[in-house]
């Protein structure tokens, strides 16, 4: 009796530790993957590309597909990524005289390389049909450090976006392999921009444009869930994620349009999961994500920075278009000790080439990413690793406010993730 009530508390202990650990280290998120959304947020789905919308793994598992978490049984996960993304731009030709908004010529590389990102869940079984779980994680991507006067403002010039998540989750099973799922999304946002004074004639409220230092905002959103078992050994899952309605950010309602407004957009994602023998599966997932939803994100550069300025509810944004996302991921349990996984997934081009300008702050061009992973179980336990590679992207145009000048924005990835599993 007394040996249990000890591993209780450890378990306990363990879940405070991980709680401390993502509220630590929320400051230093960052991703820029499928867009700003990272294509995975448990080690079984980084190390899958992302997919897994139908495969139950985990306690993070309400990231993807909270129907999920009452096939995943009592649990505690928790995962620390590094990641290094690697962006840079350049730009040729030399700029033309006023009123032209030219821009120095040469490369720049952004001097922020490595960030840390944790991950922590949590689930507990109700009942034998029933599931109660938190999933929280981070997002982000519109993340760089140039030190430079990019557009001839203060040294240096950038953007730090930060965000956390916060899911509880309901999953209740309606047949015996078929669930559906419920889960809130409390949601937190961090923003900061620097170096854009040169800006300052086309905004609404210069002074609430640039070195404003870190503004924050709080909202709300829900996704929900169907997995279900449609045929012998076929899973079908599928989820939706709402956009996700924020607080504006008032030290920046002269950047964003409608007056600082940042919503996180919304998210449909529906795969399959096929067990070709007892130990190897193959998952496939297809995703959407609605950037044309929030007018800050989707916004042109032209004609609107010309037409409205910037802050109002038509001034110019980063011009990022809806994407779609395949992912294919392949696991495969050599014995009971060890499972391998691999992955590839393709998204989409969010940045037309039309936007180059704007999207030196916030490069997130990546298309093609390649995954493998693997996990080593030591009876209840599990330990996991994840390695991810997003392969060199680049999207050139003309300056849109100086056609005598190109600009090529370029982008490649790595990140490296640890994870640990208790199962009780």
């Amino acid at each position: 009796m007394r040996a249990k009530k000890s591993k209780s508390i450890q378990k306990l202990s363990v879940l405070a530790l991980a709680t401390l650990m993502l509220i630590a280290f929320a400051a230093g998120n960052a991703f820029a993957t499928n867009g700003y959304f990272s294509n995975g947020y448990s080690l079984e789905s980084k190390s899958m590309a992302g997919a897994g919308v139908a495969l139950p793994q985990g306690s993070l598992d309400a990231s993807s597909n909270p129907a999920s978490m009452v096939f995943v049984g009592k649990r505690i996960d928790i995962g620390l990524s590094f990641f290094n993304p690697n962006r840079k731009y350049t730009v040729t030709g030399n700029p033309s005289p006023p009123p032209a908004f030219g821009l120095t010529p040469g490369s720049q590389d952004s001097d922020s390389k490595w960030f840390i990102i944790p991950a922590f869940g949590f689930n507990w079984m109700i009942d034998d049909k029933s599931s109660v779980g938190v999933s929280i994680y981070g997002n982000g991507g519109m993340n760089t450090n140039y030190d430079t006067n990019t557009f001839y403002g203060s040294s240096p010039t950038g953007v730090d976006l930060i965000q956390l998540f916060i899911a509880p989750t309901y999953a209740r099973k309606i047949a015996a392999k078929h669930a559906f799922g419920i889960t809130p999304i409390f949601a937190y946002q961090s923003f900061e921009a620097k170096g854009l004074q040169a800006f300052s004639g086309f905004s609404s409220r210069p002074d609430k444009l640039s070195n404003n230092d870190h503004d924050s905002s709080y909202g709300f959103g829900l996704k929900v869930g169907y997995l279900g078992e449609i045929l012998p050994n076929l899973n079908i899952g599928a989820s939706v994620q709402t956009k996700i309605l924020m607080t504006k950010f008032n030290s920046y309602k002269g950047l964003f349009a409608e007056q600082g407004d940042f919503d996180i957009p919304a998210t449909t994602t529906v795969g399959l999961a096929y067990k070709v023998t007892p130990v190897l599966t193959v998952a496939l997932d297809w995703q959407k994500i609605y950037y044309s939803g929030v007018n800050a994100i989707n916004n042109p550069l032209l004609p609107n920075i010309m037409n409205s300025q910037l802050g109002n509810d038509s001034g110019a944004g980063f011009g990022w278009e809806d994407i779609n996302v395949i992912k294919v991921g392949v696991q495969w349990e050599s014995n009971k000790e060890w499972t391998w996984r691999a992955g590839y997934s393709y998204g989409e081009q969010p940045v037309p080439n039309s936007e180059v300008l704007f999207n030196i702050l916030a490069p997130g061009v990546i298309k093609h990413h390649a995954t493998v992973g693997l996990t080593k179980t030591m009876g209840n336990n599990e330990l996991k690793f994840a390695l991810m590679h997003a392969f060199n992207e680049k999207v050139k145009g003309t300056n849109p406010l100086d056609p005598a000048q190109q600009i090529e924005l370029k982008m490649n990835q790595w990140e490296i993730s640890a994870g640990y599993t208790w199962k009780f």
